[in-house]
């Protein structure tokens, strides 16, 4: 099984309005070439052989919860067609400072979501701060897991609101907590992220990694994490199937820890397998 741990897609009506936002941050060689819609995803996972994507979600303000679980609902009604109810597993979003959040938390546990997305630099909070090792607390609690942004951010300042040692001290923090890693461990800070989580008994997702951390570091620890600890993901629409692949199949991987990193894990954490 082929699956991407790290993928976005928006509505249709939605989708040129939020990548305009999200893009107004970045400098524009960062920006994608992609339209950001569902249908573009789900042609670009058919096109390269994946049979399913986790599709994350961001309430970058707490009114914003309803919404996206009505979307993450209709995705898996089918109301965007068969395909896409079988291949996405849409995650939805609460946001830290959402006054229902621990029922919120619930509410999504109990209509049999995975789990929730984080980002702390447009949520704008500190992942290990006190009332944020709560939230995770209440998402330990209701049985989900939790994927957020770590290391730096290309469209804000480098303040280090979830950084390597930040997501050690979370873990430590919240024992049991099914969390997992972004952009190998923290993007633009993959030197500290060797040395502080890889290796490290830590789900870890490769996104955005490929062309930005130094290849051989990149070979160096996608070889030196646990082989059950490591998942692909891609951050698409931010980066290319059609170029991160090819790279992967230049790296020597042993079959085994290839067919982990490609889907196998994903498998086993989302309760596939």
């Amino acid at each position: 099984m082929k699956i991407d741990m790290h993928s976005h897609a928006f509505a249709d009506r939605i989708a040129a309005k939020a990548l305009a936002s999200i893009m107004s941050h970045m400098p524009a060689k960062y920006r994608t070439s992609y339209d950001g819609r569902l249908s573009t995803l789900m042609g670009e996972l058919k096109a390269h052989d994946f049979d399913k994507a986790v599709l994350c979600q961001i309430a970058t303000k707490p009114a914003q919860y309803g919404p996206i679980l009505d979307w993450c609902q209709a995705i898996r009604r089918g109301d965007f067609g068969e395909d896409a109810a079988k291949t996405i597993v849409p995650l939805p979003s609460v946001h830290p400072d959402d006054p229902d959040r621990d029922a919120h938390l619930a509410e999504i546990a109990r209509l049999g979501f995975k789990g929730v997305k984080l980002h702390p630099y447009f949520q704008r909070f500190t992942l290990d701060a006190p009332h944020l090792i709560d939230y995770f607390k209440s998402v330990r609690d209701n049985g989900l897991f939790a994927i957020s942004h770590t290391g730096f951010d290309i469209g804000f300042p480098y303040d280090d609101l979830c950084g390597p040692r930040r997501v050690a001290h979370l873990l430590e923090a919240v024992p049991g907590l099914r969390f997992m890693v972004t952009h190998f461990g923290g993007w633009l800070d993959w030197e500290e992220a060797s040395r502080i989580l890889i290796g490290a008994p830590i789900d870890i997702e490769i996104s955005m990694a490929i062309g930005f951390c130094k290849p051989d570091l990149f070979r160096e620890m996608l070889l030196r994490h646990p082989q059950d600890r490591l998942y692909f993901g891609s951050d698409w629409p931010w980066s290319r199937y059609d170029e991160t692949l090819p790279f992967l199949d230049s790296c020597p991987l042993p079959p085994a820890r290839r067919e982990a990193l490609m889907g196998g894990n994903a498998a086993r954490f989302l309760g596939d397998s």
